[in-house]
């Protein structure tokens, strides 16, 4: 079993019959890792396929394996890539990466300027969005839109996140900043420009060197 035999594509209302399944196996999953988790409802998760704002991979059976969808929030400034889980008989494969790949460039498509994070107790999770130019954060810098944390009381730790003034939790933060990241780009290419320009003027003066030498001779 390769990632060749699963299609990986953005959810439409042909897969609503999907969404209490995926609901159930991210509680038990949350459950068998004795960690918390913003619950969701089938509704919930059947909207976000309506509208467009999710990613479902299907076995080349038909058969359910993997799931994730979009958030958004602070008026779109802020889109959370949520609710990644892989059905078990499916794991160890790569599909929670291609998975999130996929979501990653929906969210990007849908809202190029909008600040992407995440928060996450799973290490293969902190290291897919790593490797997607996600950097861990503090809590501040994530949105403070109140819906958002509301979300946090049905997760088994939401005691202990406000016990800290919502400053820190279990959960890992990290965020994938588009206007961060464009300066980073353009600060590269000043430096590959300004390397290219010095190389040349280096090249320019060896020549004219050997043009002076000439003459002497």
């Amino acid at each position: 079993m390769t990632l060749q035999d699963f299609d990986i594509q953005v959810a439409t209302a042909q897969h609503s019959d999907y969404a209490q399944i995926i609901c159930d196996e991210m509680a038990e999953s949350a459950k068998a890792r004795g960690t918390g988790i913003a619950q969701r409802s089938a509704e919930y998760v059947a909207d976000k396929m309506l509208e467009g704002k999710a990613v479902i991979a299907l076995y080349k059976d038909g058969t359910w394996a993997g799931f994730c969808y979009i958030e958004t929030w602070s008026h779109g400034d802020f889109v959370a890539n949520s609710g990644l889980i892989v059905n078990p008989i499916y794991r160890k494969v790569g599909l929670a990466k291609a998975i999130k790949q996929k979501v990653f460039e929906l969210s990007r498509a849908k809202y190029p300027d909008a600040k992407i994070f995440g928060l996450t107790t799973g290490l293969a999770v902190m290291k897919i969005n790593s490797d997607l130019g996600y950097e861990p954060v503090t809590y501040s810098e994530l949105t403070q839109d109140e819906d958002f944390w509301k979300g946090c009381r049905s997760c088994v730790n939401y005691d202990i996140l406000t016990s800290k003034e919502r400053k820190n939790c279990m959960c890992t933060a990290m965020l994938f900043d588009p206007a961060e990241k464009q300066k980073e780009h353009e600060d590269k290419l000043k430096k590959i420009t300004h390397k290219a320009t010095l190389f040349e003027r280096i090249e320019n003066a060896i020549k004219s060197f050997g043009q002076d030498t000439k003459v002497l001779f």
